[in-house]
C-alpha cells in the first residue's frame, strides 16, 4: 500500500464518515546489494477506525481499489486491541521496488561506488499523493484524519555513510518522521529529496 492508496482510501473515509482515525505509515527501503533490496511499507489504522472499514468492504459500500490492505503483496493482521496493521513487502532487482505498489515506487537507486549505492526519494510531490483527485472540501476533511500522525521515511543497509536524514548509533539506518498534517500543508519544510548513501560491502 503507498501514498496514492493511502489518500483515496482517507478520501472515501472523509466523505463517510465524521471521526477522526489513526493513520501511521512506515515506508522502508533496505539495500541488500549493490543490485538488489527489500521495500516495506507498514500501515496501522486504530480501533477507532478499522471496525468501519471492514463493515465498508464487507458491505460493498467500497470500490477494491479503495480498501484497506486488498493489494496482492499486503499482508493483514488484526491487532487484539481492535486496530490492524497492513504489511507491504517487496523484495528483489531495484526494478521490482519501483512496483506501483511500492513505498519506493519513486525512489531512484543509484551506485556511485562498487558495492555503494545512493537511495533517493523526492519529496516534493508526496502531499499530492496524499490528496490528489481531492477537492478543497475533502482535503480539509482528510486532514482530521492524519492529524497527530506521522509517515516515517527509512533507508537502512549494511553502512550509511551519508544522508541529509537522522542516522542512527549504529550507523545502519537513516530516517525521518514527518507529521502528515505538515506534509499536507505544506509545512514540512523538506530538501527536494530524502536520500542516504549505502555501502553494502
Amino acid at each position: 500500500m503507498n501514498l496514492k492508496s493511502l489518500g483515496r482510501l482517507a478520501g472515501v473515509l472523509a466523505l463517510t464518515a465524521g471521526l477522526a482515525g489513526c493513520i501511521d505509515m512506515t515506508a522502508e527501503i533496505e539495500v541488500l546489494s549493490e543490485t538488489t533490496g527489500k521495500a516495506t511499507t507498514t500501515m496501522t489504522m486504530g480501533a477507532e477506525f478499522y471496525p468501519m472499514i471492514k463493515q465498508m468492504a464487507e458491505s460493498g459500500e467500497q470500490s477494491a481499489e479503495d480498501g484497506f490492505c486488498v493489494n496482492e503483496n499486503d499482508v493483514l493482521t488484526e491487532n487484539g486491541d481492535g486496530s490492524a496493521t497492513c504489511t507491504t513487502v517487496i523484495e528483489g532487482k531495484f526494478d521490482d521496488l519501483k512496483s506501483s505498489d511500492s513505498p519506493s515506487e519513486d525512489a531512484s537507486f543509484t551506485v556511485v561506488s562498487p558495492g555503494v549505492v545512493r537511495v533517493a526519494m523526492k519529496s516534493e510531490g508526496m502531499a499530492s499523493e496524499v490528496t490528489e483527485g481531492q477537492d478543497e472540501q475533502t482535503a480539509q476533511m482528510m486532514k482530521a484524519y492524519f492529524d497527530g500522525h506521522n509517515i516515517t521515511i527509512r533507508i537502512k543497509g549494511k553502512k550509511v555513510t551519508e544522508s541529509n536524514m537522522t542516522v542512527s548509533d549504529d550507523g545502519t539506518t537513516a530516517e525521518i518522521v514527518i507529521p502528515f498534517l505538515s506534509l499536507m500543508d505544506g509545512t514540512a519544510q523538506l530538501p527536494e529529496e530524502l536520500f542516504a548513501v549505502v555501502d553494502t560491502r
